[in-house]
């Protein structure tokens, strides 16, 4: 099994026991208490880690961007797209003409692949309704496919996401909408987990995003943000002025940024499948991040427009080679470091009184699960114990 200290180590002939749906004791065999169990499972020299956890998805959405990827390919711009009905307005419109079944259909199959990755724990945004219908359905699908695929969701309200077309040229009075009718109701309704926004110039301005965050903090939701992914509009010091749970994204993240989500500590959340699908070229500062002992979550950031991607596992390849995350790195942005992006304290280690969410893998050294390009050497998993 994986050292819950060092991600990257093993501690080899280990036993991992659990009772209840929570592991009692996690080591080296020959320390082991004695054990007395209903059940046992022989591993037979296979690695086992925490269950992995995706931080950050847009998983629940309607319709498809597939024909745009191809409309740029052939040398269409984003701003065509989008005159032409193209874009996150396209759907905007596919999901609010989805029932919650509909939603659920459409991104269950997009959910269990992410579970045959060794997925047990993944986070859920809003952010493509832009109205209070479309949002908590949104929010309600994802709750239900949670019980429906057999693994833990956080919903994470995201309703300043973009701005829908009814509002156009009114972002204050959206905001107002957001913050006075959509937040407190779907909080009421207990559909929400956290709250984020996207602090950016085609987005939302730091006051208005600002004002978001003061509505939740009032409402006693933690925040999250969307920050610093095409220009740096300072809304990680911004998020860590608000103790937020973690800043996403950060390409263009400054040295004030890193120092605000230190103090804070904060847990910067890098995207590497946005970075490869938009073609972008600032990397993240991940040094800065390393030096200020900042942590760092990786996820895949799966949504119709911008990452595509539903593999974890890919996503931990393309920190290594795409941002130059060590293999440590990468595994623990995929388990300590995003249970804490979520506030989770009782998942991402393997260790006494977590949750027994493991993966159990067909290798033998944690490099293989960065190393591997395609396909899942995934033999078991275990939400819960079960």
């Amino acid at each position: 099994m994986t050292d819950p200290a060092r991600p990257d180590a093993v501690v080899d002939h280990a036993v991992i026991a659990a009772r209840d749906g929570r592991i009692v004791y996690a080591g080296p065999a020959g320390a082991a208490p004695v054990l007395a169990p209903a059940r046992t499972i022989a591993c037979d020299g296979r690695l086992v880690t925490p269950g992995l956890i995706d931080c950050h998805t847009h998983l629940v959405y309607g319709g498809s961007r597939a024909g745009e990827f191809e409309a740029r390919l052939a040398g269409a711009s984003y701003e065509a797209i989008a005159r032409a009905g193209g874009g996150i307005v396209s759907t905007m419109r596919a999901t609010r003409a989805a029932s919650v079944d509909e939603l659920v259909a459409a991104s269950a199959p997009r959910l269990a692949e992410m579970v045959a990755g060794g997925v047990t724990t993944v986070e859920i945004k809003s952010g493509y309704g832009l109205e209070a219908g479309a949002e908590a359905r949104m929010l309600r699908a994802a709750r239900m496919l949670g019980d429906r695929c057999g693994v833990s969701v956080a919903t994470t309200f995201l309703g300043a996401h973009a701005l829908p077309p009814e509002f156009a040229g009114r972002a204050d009075a959206y905001i107002d909408h957001v913050v006075h009718d959509m937040l407190p109701a779907l909080a009421t309704e207990g559909l929400i987990d956290a709250v984020d926004a996207f602090c950016e110039s085609i987005a939302f301005s730091p006051a208005q995003v600002e004002r978001v965050f003061m509505a939740a903090h009032a409402l006693g939701l933690p925040v999250k943000l969307h920050a610093e992914q095409l220009s740096n509009q300072h809304g990680a010091a911004l998020a860590a002025r608000y103790h937020a749970l973690s800043a996403d994204h950060l390409e263009h993240l400054d040295q004030d940024g890193i120092a605000a989500l230190a103090g804070a500590g904060t847990v910067a959340t890098l995207l590497p499948g946005a970075y490869y699908f938009t073609r972008e070229t600032v990397l993240p500062p991940v040094a800065g991040l390393r030096a200020a002992g900042v942590p760092i979550a990786l996820a895949t950031d799966c949504n119709p427009g911008t990452s595509p991607l539903t593999s974890l596992l890919l996503a931990m390849n393309m920190g290594a080679t795409l941002f130059r995350l060590t293999v440590a790195e990468c595994l623990a942005g995929v388990t300590v470091n995003a249970a804490r992006a979520l506030g989770r304290h009782d998942v991402g280690r393997v260790a006494a009184g977590m949750r027994a969410d493991l993966a159990v893998w067909d290798i033998t050294q944690p490099a293989e699960l960065v190393y591997r390009i395609g396909g899942s050497p995934l033999h078991a998993r275990f939400w819960k114990g079960q």
